[in-house]
Parts: C-alpha cells; sequence; structure tokens
C-alpha cells in the first residue's frame, strides 16, 4: 500500500538527486517560501540558521562554491506525518584540494507537500 510517507520518501529521493546536480532552481521549488535552514556549524545552538528563500538558497550556493564536487552518496530517507529524514555521506573538495567525507543527517518539517525546515545534521570530522 502506497502512503503519505512513500510520497514523502520519494519526494526526499528527488530533493536529494537536485543536491547532487547543484540544481538550485530544482532545490528551491521544493521548499515553502518561508523557508528555514539550519546549518550544520555556526554559533548558535542550532548552528547557523538562513530564513527565507532569499537566505536559504544563498546559503546553498555557498556550499556549492565552497565544494565544486560536492556530493550525497548512499543517501537513505524516511518520513512519517510532517516530518522526515534523510541520512547520506557527504564528500567533497575544498578550494585548497583538501577533502571532506563524512556522515550526516538532515531532519526536515514538512507543510503543504514542500520542506518548511531543514535542519542539516553531520560529523566533526576535520578535511584531510
Amino acid at each position: 500500500m502506497t502512503g503519505v510517507s512513500d510520497t514523502m520518501v520519494e519526494f526526499l529521493d528527488k530533493f536529494a538527486g537536485a543536491w547532487n546536480r547543484h540544481d538550485l532552481d530544482t532545490i528551491m521549488s521544493m521548499m515553502t517560501a518561508d523557508c528555514v535552514f539550519e546549518a550544520s556549524a555556526g554559533d548558535a545552538v542550532t548552528g547557523q540558521r538562513y530564513e527565507g528563500q532569499e537566505a536559504v538558497r544563498a546559503s546553498f550556493a555557498a556550499v556549492f562554491e565552497q565544494f565544486p564536487d560536492a556530493h550525497w552518496g548512499g543517501a537513505r530517507h524516511f518520513a512519517t506525518g510532517n516530518r522526515g529524514v534523510s541520512e547520506w555521506t557527504f564528500t567533497g573538495t575544498l578550494q585548497d584540494g583538501r577533502r571532506v567525507e563524512v556522515n550526516g543527517c538532515d531532519l526536515f518539517t514538512f507543510r503543504d507537500g514542500k520542506i518548511a525546515l531543514k535542519n542539516s545534521c553531520r560529523k566533526n570530522r576535520p578535511p584531510f
């Protein structure tokens, strides 16, 4: 039986694909107008917090600029109600040639079939 959670898992799989294509237009089309992104790092307990389409898009663009080969591999998703999770392994190369490989996850809150909150968490492993 296909249910709402199956639909949201498919939605998260498409979202992950857009990230791996660095497709900002598709990524942002899957988020609400008043979306919020809580980054893995930052001074606040929530990490750096970005609010609204413009700020969130700029923060995502900065990731692609910092890591031109950014990739989130092995994505696994689950969803229930208005919440979802994606687990992944991030790999990327910094401008100075150092590599990053780290496991992480995104915790999502959905509203009206889109992502209202993307809360990103990842292991704190230094570049090598």
